[in-house]
Order: C-alpha cells, then sequence, then structure tokens
C-alpha cells in the first residue's frame, strides 16, 4: 500500500493535467468546428485507435524491435569504446573527435546514406538507433568508469589485481548510476531513431504509419500512431527507472534514512 500511495503522488498530476488538456482540445475542436483533417478530436482519435487496435499494436511491436535492437548494439559498442577510452588518454584523443563528426551530422542525412548503402529494410534502421544512442552512453559510460575512488583503486593495486579485476569489481559497478542516467536519456533516443529510420525507410512501424497518415490527411490515423508513440516511450522510461531502482537499492541516492 505505501508503494501503490508513493506512485499514486507521481501518478495523478500527469493524468490529471493530460485529462484536462483533452477535455479543453475537445471543446476546442467541437466549439471551433475544426475540420478533422486538420486536427482530430480526442474521441475520434481514441475511436479510430481502439477500432483498429490491431494494427496499430502490430506497426508498434516492429518500432519496438527496432528501438530493442538499435538500443542495445548502440549501448554496447559505447561502453566498450568508454572502456578502451577510459583505459587509454591516446585512445580518447583518437576517438572522441570521430564520434562527436559522427554525432553532429543531422539523423535525415545518415538515413539517406544508409539508403544507398544498403537499402530499404531492417538494417538501416537499426543503424539509426544505434548512431543516435551511442554518444550520450558512451560519454557517461567513459565518465563513470574514471570516476573511480582512489583509495578503492590504490587497494586493488596494492593486493596486484589485474586490469580485468580492477575493471568488473570497481569501475563497471562504479560507473552504474552514470550508465542508468544516460539510458534514461538513450532510451526515448531509440524510439525517436527508430520512428525517423521508419519514417524515411520503411514500410513497417510508427513512423510509416504517421508518414502514410499525413501524406493521406489521415489526421486521426496519424494521432493514433503518435499517441501509441508516446506511450512506448513512457513505458520505456519508467521500466528503466524500476530497473535502477532494483540494481542500484544499494546507491545512496536510494538508500532512506
Amino acid at each position: 500500500m505505501s508503494r501503490l500511495g508513493e506512485w499514486s503522488v507521481y501518478l495523478w498530476p500527469p493524468a490529471l493535467a493530460l485529462a484536462a488538456l483533452a477535455i479543453v482540445w475537445e471543446a476546442w475542436v467541437r466549439l471551433a468546428d475544426v475540420p478533422t483533417y486538420i486536427v482530430p478530436a480526442p474521441t475520434r482519435v481514441l475511436d479510430r485507435l481502439f477500432g483498429d487496435l490491431g494494427f496499430f499494436l502490430g506497426h508498434a511491436a516492429t518500432t519496438i524491435q527496432t528501438a530493442a535492437v538499435g538500443f542495445a548494439l548502440g549501448a554496447t559498442v559505447a561502453i566498450a569504446v568508454a572502456t578502451v577510452m577510459a583505459h587509454s588518454r591516446l585512445a580518447e584523443r583518437a576517438i572522441l573527435p570521430v564520434a562527436i563528426f559522427v554525432r553532429v551530422i543531422p539523423l535525415i542525412v545518415w538515413a539517406l546514406m544508409f539508403v544507398v548503402w544498403f537499402g530499404f529494410g531492417f538494417t538501416p534502421k537499426v543503424l539509426i538507433v544505434v548512431l543516435i544512442t551511442f554518444f550520450p552512453i558512451m560519454v557517461n559510460a567513459l565518465t563513470g568508469l574514471r570516476s573511480v575512488n582512489p583509495g578503492a583503486l590504490d587497494f586493488f593495486r596494492s593486493v596486484r589485481a589485474s586490469r580485468a579485476d580492477v575493471l568488473f569489481k570497481l569501475r563497471l559497478p562504479g560507473s552504474l548510476p552514470y550508465l542508468f542516467a544516460a539510458f534514461r536519456t538513450a532510451v526515448p533516443l531509440s524510439v525517436i531513431g527508430a520512428f525517423v529510420g521508419e519514417l524515411f525507410l520503411g514500410n513497417r512501424g510508427l513512423g510509416s504509419v504517421i508518414a502514410v497518415g499525413h501524406s493521406n490527411l489521415d489526421m486521426p490515423t496519424t494521432f493514433s500512431a503518435i499517441l501509441v508513440l508516446a506511450l512506448i516511450g513512457i513505458t520505456l522510461i519508467v521500466l528503466t527507472n524500476l530497473l535502477e531502482r532494483r540494481v542500484l537499492f544499494w546507491h545512496e541516492s536510494y538508500i532512506t534514512t
């Protein structure tokens, strides 16, 4: 019950705000007689969504798969690269400028190049997610791996611990708060990356549904897909926060006095 009360404190304010927004939105559309092809009423959006729920869930599954695979690959590569840079200043000076160069190129440019290199399909969409999630995870991982307690590091060196022991028993556990901070940013970015990929490169997924709906002025379908996309992002963020609480129960930020 105490946990339920704790969650209600966080859930009720946004729920009430969204309900108020929906009421105002519905009233404005009806009173101003706004055409559906410009802005649909929330009731029209919900009717379209639940009237063909299987259609939207099928495309949502494609978007989630793309985001999950891309996030997993991006996080793995980012942590591996950060580990190399944490052990070598020379590697950091060589890799970091390249990573920044790749990051500042707009995703749309990468999407267009991936069409030429890989065609249309699953691979280019995943690569877009990898690109958008790689940099924030790499930066935070590097900071976390270097934020080692000097006394603990001296102790490991005094007992002649191997580099692997220092990495897996000291550096990686100590970097977990930084990694989860990066994950909270990268998880919604992975959904955005999947959407961008589907918008330009695919015929499946919520991005393609939004593109087709917009081109046909089918705003109820477009807004329904946007709503599902937002719910996916919110759900993934909540799951990330729950996992962080489970893993970092020992950290001072989660220890209650």
